[in-house]
């Protein structure tokens, strides 16, 4: 075991840094609400290729479409900070190839949408629904 491990083991694992940790709170808030919604939660942070990465992975039954959602998450509400505003077209283009390319490597024939969920407070200031 490496040195590193051992410290963990013994003393646990490093606190998150302040913005990882607001991050990793609303995902859970972000999910909670989509099971709220009826959506069926597949997976979430999942990694796909070198750069990409999914928040949440869900299956909305309503339209029968997979929902891949970019959580975006502020502590407080800051009407010049709003969530939303970081969600750019670059941003959008990485979400939809990320989409593209997790639907091809499980050979899914089906519908899919990006979402955008806006997390302000410990709960959902928005969603936004097929951000296309």
């Amino acid at each position: 075991m490496k040195l590193l491990e051992r410290i963990h083991t013994v003393f646990g694992t490093p606190p998150l840094a302040a913005h990882i940790a607001v991050g990793k709170k609303g995902e859970w808030i972000a999910m909670k609400h989509l099971r709220h919604c009826n959506y069926r939660i597949i997976d979430h942070n999942v990694r796909v290729g070198k750069h990409d990465e999914i928040d949440i992975v869900a299956w909305d039954p309503t339209d029968k479409v997979y929902v891949f959602a970019e959580v975006k998450t502020r502590s407080r509400a800051d009407v010049d900070f709003r969530p939303e505003l970081n969600v750019t077209y670059q941003k959008k283009l990485r979400m939809a190839r990320a989409a593209r390319r997790w639907m091809v490597q499980r050979n899914e024939d089906v519908g899919y949408r990006l979402d955008v969920l806006c997390i302000v407070e410990n709960s959902v200031a928005n969603h936004f629904i097929d951000v296309h």
